[in-house]
């Protein structure tokens, strides 16, 4: 029974990171993604931490291969491995206001990774000011970043949480 249990949680959490890769090929607001939800779901609620890292990157991968490769994919890869690895520390049952908090802090490990390489190679100075000022022009896009990880995590783990309890928990 428990091992049924467990492959069909890992079904789940499985198919919501899958559906939440997916959701980037649906027209949507500029950095208003699921990203930091799939990372965070998949550290917490896959157990293998090779897998809990290789299953984002990969459903990442592929989208990217529909929608196009792009110059900043290794420092995306690398936020989404790290917010993977923190997703971790979550536990198996998150309150609300933990999952508020790493996505929170999720979303500010996506944001100062993937800007940094944006600062160093685009036409800011390469100096204190420049960087500052890298950082405060992406200010837009981490709005709309922090409110889809907020929706995207909510809903990912609301969704989880539910299947696992009304529907594995009560067939198994």
């Amino acid at each position: 029974m428990k091992n049924n249990s467990t492959n069909s949680t890992f079904l789940l959490a499985l198919g919501l990171i899958l559906l939440g890769a997916f959701s980037r090929l649906l027209p949507h607001p500029v950095n208003f993604t699921a990203i930091g939800a799939i990372s965070l779901l998949s550290g917490s609620k896959i157990k293998d931490r090779r897998l809990s890292l290789i299953i984002p990157l990969t459903a990442m991968l592929l989208s990217d291969l529909i929608i196009g490769l792009h110059a900043t994919m290794i420092p995306v890869y690398l936020s989404i491995a790290a917010i993977s690895l923190f997703g971790r520390m979550m536990g198996d049952s998150p309150k609300s206001i933990s999952i508020f908090n790493y996505t929170l802090t999720g979303s500010l490990i996506f944001f100062l990774v993937t800007n940094l390489p944006i600062w160093y190679h685009g036409s800011y100075s390469n100096d204190f000011n420049g960087l500052m000022t890298s950082y405060t022009a992406a200010i837009p896009f981490f709005r709309n970043q922090l409110a889809g990880d907020l929706l995207f995590t909510f809903s990912l783990f609301g969704i989880y949480s539910f299947v696992k309890s009304r529907v594995i928990e009560k067939v198994i």
